[in-house]
C-alpha cells in the first residue's frame, strides 16, 4: 500500500493501480493505518516544482494535528493528499467507473475561454434602499445608521461598530453575494457570519430587543458570540434555528432538495416541519422541500465547512450536485448535451482557488467531458 500510495502521489499509477489503491482505502479498518500511510508518504515525497507555502502548511495541518475539524472517516485522510496532487497536477476522481470510456476530444477544442474563480465579491442594501458595491468601496467608514458606523476592513470585512449606546431605532440592513463571490460579516453583536457564493443575510444594525434574529438564504456559517440574555434566532426558508452562542453551518440554497443545519460547537434548536430538535456537535438537521425534517449523526464536519476553508470536498456527489456548485462559484451555467445527465460519482477535494478549467480537467479523470464557451458550460454526452 506504502508502493501505491507512493505513485499515486508522484502521478505514476497505472488504471490498474488507482483502482486497487481505492479499493484498499474504502474497505480499511483503522483511520490511524490510513493516516500512518498517508503521513509517511508526504514526508518521503519531493514534488518536481516548489510547492506554496501555504499548501505545504495546509497539508501538514491536516496530517498531523488534532484540531476538532480534522478529517475522521476512512478515505478522507486523502482530503489532505488532495491538496498535495492539485499542486503539481492531479486529481483524487476515482469513486465510480463509467460504462465505456469518454470520447477523446482535444481539449483546447472545448475550452474556449477561461473562467476564473470567485473571491470577495458582495452588495450591501441599507435600510434607505442605498446600495453599496463593497467590491470597489475603499476600506474605512462607508456610513453611519443612526449611532452604528458602518466599517470596511483591510481583510475584507464588513464590521458595525455601535458609538454609545443604541438609540432605539432598528434599521435592517441585507448583504448578498453574488454567484462567483464570498464575504465576511461581523455583526453588531460580534457574531460573525461567512456568506458563500449566491448567498444573503438580512439583520438589524443593532440588536435592541429580546432576541437577535437574522435571515439568510443560501449558505451561511456562523460563529455566534455569546449573550445569554438574547438568544440568536436564524430563520432559513421554513427552517428556524436558536442558538445562545455557538458555531453552526446552514445551507438553504433553493436549489438543493433540502435545508441543512450543521452543528460544529455549542447546541441549537432547530425547529421545522412542524418538529423540533436539538442538535448535539456532528448533527445535522435536514429539512426537506415537502417539509419533513430528520437528524442525521456522525456528520462529516469537513466536508461541510469545505467552502468556507477554500476548497470543495465531494463525497460520493452525483454530477449535479457537482455542477450546482460549480455553477455559484464560478457564475457560470451548466447545461447537458441532449438532455443526457452522465451516472458519475465523485470523491475528493479540489481548491476553489484553481480556474475552471483545472478543476474540470481534474473531473475529467473520471470519464467525463466538457465543453466551455463564456459562461456556458456543456456537459458532453
Amino acid at each position: 500500500m506504502q508502493y501505491l500510495m507512493e505513485r499515486y502521489f508522484n502521478d505514476t499509477c497505472t488504471a490498474e493501480e488507482r483502482q486497487e489503491l481505492a479499493e484498499w482505502i474504502s474497505e480499511a479498518g483503522h483511520d490511524d493505518d490510513l493516516k500512518a500511510v498517508v503521513a509517511q508518504t508526504w514526508e518521503r515525497f519531493h514534488p518536481a516544482d516548489q510547492m506554496p507555502d501555504e499548501v505545504s502548511a495546509r497539508i501538514q495541518a491536516a496530517l498531523f494535528s488534532d484540531e476538532k475539524l480534522r478529517v475522521r472517516s476512512l478515505y478522507r485522510w486523502l482530503a489532505a493528499a488532495c491538496v498535495l496532487l492539485l499542486a503539481v497536477g492531479a486529481g483524487l476522481f476515482w469513486l465510480s467507473k463509467s460504462e465505456k470510456p469518454a470520447p477523446q476530444v482535444a481539449q483546447h477544442n472545448r475550452y474556449k475561454n477561461e473562467v476564473p474563480a470567485g473571491g470577495n465579491k458582495a452588495v450591501l442594501t441599507l435600510g434607505d434602499g442605498t446600495v453599496i458595491n463593497l467590491d470597489s468601496a475603499a476600506n474605512g467608514v462607508l456610513t453611519t445608521q443612526g449611532r452604528v458606523r458602518v466599517v470596511k476592513l483591510a481583510n475584507g470585512q464588513l464590521s458595525y461598530e455601535l458609538e454609545g449606546q443604541a438609540d432605539g431605532v432598528v434599521l435592517y440592513n441585507t448583504m448578498r453575494t453574488p454567484r462567483g463571490g464570498e464575504y465576511r460579516l461581523s455583526l453588531p453583536d460580534g457574531t460573525i457570519a461567512w456568506l458563500n457564493a449566491a448567498s444573503s443575510i438580512t439583520y438589524p444594525t443593532a440588536f435592541t430587543g429580546d432576541i437577535r434574529d437574522v435571515k439568510i438564504t443560501g449558505e451561511v456559517y456562523f460563529e455566534v458570540a455569546k449573550d445569554a440574555g438574547k438568544p440568536f434566532m436564524v430563520e432559513a426558508g421554513k427552517m428556524k434555528i436558536e442558538v445562545l452562542g455557538t458555531h453552526f453551518n446552514v445551507n438553504a440554497y433553493a436549489a438543493e432538495p433540502m435545508v441543512k443545519t450543521t452543528l460544529l460547537e455549542g447546541a441549537v434548536k432547530v425547529s421545522g416541519g412542524g418538529r423540533g430538535d436539538v442538535l448535539q456537535p456532528g448533527q445535522q438537521a435536514q429539512l426537506a422541500r415537502n417539509g419533513d425534517m430528520k437528524v442525521v449523526d456522525d456528520v462529516d464536519l469537513e466536508a461541510v465547512m469545505a467552502w468556507k476553508n477554500g476548497y470543495f470536498q465531494f463525497l460520493d456527489a452525483d454530477m449535479p450536485a457537482v455542477m450546482r456548485q460549480l455553477e455559484n462559484w464560478y457564475d457560470v451555467t451548466v447545461s447537458y448535451e441532449e438532455g443526457f445527465v452522465p451516472r458519475r460519482s465523485f470523491g475528493g477535494g479540489i481548491q476553489r482557488s484553481l480556474p475552471l478549467s483545472k478543476v474540470l480537467t481534474i473531473l475529467e479523470e473520471n470519464n467525463v467531458r466538457f465543453r466551455v464557451e463564456g459562461k456556458n458550460i456543456t456537459v458532453l454526452k
